[in-house]
This record gives structure tokens, C-alpha cells and sequence, in this order.
């Protein structure tokens, strides 16, 4: 927290003024949701690559009894992950504040914080919200999120055009973000399927799955049958964000 050192054990503590009626409201409120829970980029995913800065939201919201006013927000990783910023609250029931991350660290920003592979996975989120009646809040894991590396995946399928009923390759590359060295490298021993949607439609279906070699490569074997488009599809892992392969358009002829 940026403006209060503060240590609890319970899930949320209440800090007043000194005296025996503010410990009275302090116990009171105590067990009600004054600060009840956070809620990071809308419920996805914050997938971070190695050079662009991710920007999303973090809403803390609570009863409104009393009003929030003001919240420090801390953002904790594995590994030693953490970014905080605070906020004045928009209504007397949410706080938003705006968070954004990099692979790289950023000189003069509020928390130059520099991620590591090792960062990447489930992070948690503490709060210390100012009430109006001059009470601080301070809850422990309001709420969860991942934080993933970027994917990216390649497809090429060939040859172009292909013979009804041959059979053809469909290559690609699976890679994610390397933090430690703000580059993509290939994603080893992944499971990726191979999509296929014919010419006049809009959804691909998968036929067939594929896992990556050492480097990242993905090779498999075809048959054509119509026109359209083929694709990779990574579902992505705890600590990597989900990829797809923009479609390779393959004309099929008799």
C-alpha cells in the first residue's frame, strides 16, 4: 500500500480513530461487505507480450455504507509480482483504478516493475479503501486473475491450389513471450488443433490436433475436400494466453 503500512491477519480490518465509539462502529461494520470485492480487466485475462504496455481495470466495489471514497489497490504475484496504484472512487459503492503492465520496465512510471517468467500465473488483489466517515478499510483477497504470457501462432498450408482428395501439409509455429528477454521464443510440447472452415461459413471446426516439436514446429498431413481455410488453435495454459493462426485460404480443383 502506498500510504499505510498495514499487516493483518483477518480478511478485513477497519481502522479508526481512537475512542470507544469508534470501536463500537468498527465492530459493527465489521460484518458487513464495506469492501466485498475486486474485479481485474472485467473478468479476463490480462495477457502480456514483450514490448507493449497492457492497460486494464481493477473495480473494487462494497456496500456503500459507509461510502467509499478513496483505495489503494496492490496487484500480488508469484515471485514477487506486485504493482500498486490508487484511486478516488467514482460512486459510493466502486473505486476504479488503472492499471498497466510490461515486460520492460518503465523509467518514470509509478512502479517500474520488471515481469519474469517466473511471474506469469495467478495473482491475487489486496485494497485499503478511505470511507467517508474517515474509517480505512483494509481486505485481503478481494479477488484473483491470471496473468499470461502472449502466444502467437503461423499456419502455411501447401500446396496451393491443392487436387480434390490429395492430401497436403499444414506447417506452423507455436511461440510465447519471453519475459526475461523481451522475445518470442517457440513453445515446446503443446497440444494445438488444426481448424478447418469451408469457404461460404463462418465457424472452423477442428480435425485433428497436433503437438509441437522442440521449437515450436507443427507439421501434419491433410486431405483436400473443399474450399476454405485452414488454421491453428492453441487453448493456451495456466501461465500462456490462447492463440489463433489467421486462416490459410487453400483453393481445392478437380
Amino acid at each position: 500500500m502506498s500510504r499505510r503500512g498495514v499487516v493483518v491477519g483477518t480478511a478485513v480490518v477497519l481502522l479508526a480513530g481512537a475512542g470507544a465509539s469508534a470501536g463500537a462502529a468498527g465492530a459493527d461494520r465489521a460484518a458487513g461487505p464495506v469492501v466485498g470485492q475486486a474485479v481485474v480487466n472485467q473478468g479476463r485475462d490480462v495477457v502480456v507480450g514483450t514490448t507493449q504496455d497492457v492497460t486494464f481495470p481493477v473495480t473494487v466495489t462494497g456496500s456503500g455504507d459507509p461510502a467509499l471514497t478513496f483505495v489503494d489497490v496492490d496487484l500480488k504475484g508469484p515471485n514477487g509480482g506486485f504493482y500498486t496504484k490508487d484511486a478516488f472512487c467514482e460512486s459510493a459503492t466502486a473505486c476504479t483504478t488503472t492499471f498497466t503492465v510490461n515486460a520492460h520496465l518503465r523509467p518514470g512510471g509509478d512502479d517500474p516493475v520488471d515481469l519474469t517468467n517466473a511471474q506469469a500465473g495467478t495473482w491475487s488483489v489486496d485494497a485499503l479503501a478511505d470511507t467517508a466517515d474517515g474509517t480505512s478499510v483494509f481486505a485481503r483477497d478481494l479477488g484473483s486473475f491470471s496473468l499470461k504470457r502472449a502466444a502467437r501462432l503461423t499456419v502455411n498450408a501447401s500446396p496451393e491450389p491443392a487436387t480434390e482428395g490429395s492430401r497436403f501439409i499444414v506447417t506452423g509455429r507455436l511461440e510465447r513471450a519471453d519475459w526475461d528477454t523481451y522475445r518470442y521464443r517457440g513453445y515446446a510440447g503443446q497440444m494445438v488443433k488444426l481448424q478447418f472452415r469451408p469457404k461460404d461459413s463462418s465457424t472452423y471446426a477442428t480435425v485433428a490436433t497436433a503437438r509441437t516439436s522442440s521449437t515450436g514446429a507443427l507439421h501434419i498431413m491433410a486431405r483436400a475436400t473443399e474450399d476454405g481455410y485452414w488454421r491453428w488453435h492453441f487453448a493456451g495454459t495456466a501461465t500462456t494466453g490462447a492463440a489463433k493462426a489467421t486462416g490459410d485460404y487453400v483453393d481445392v480443383r478437380p
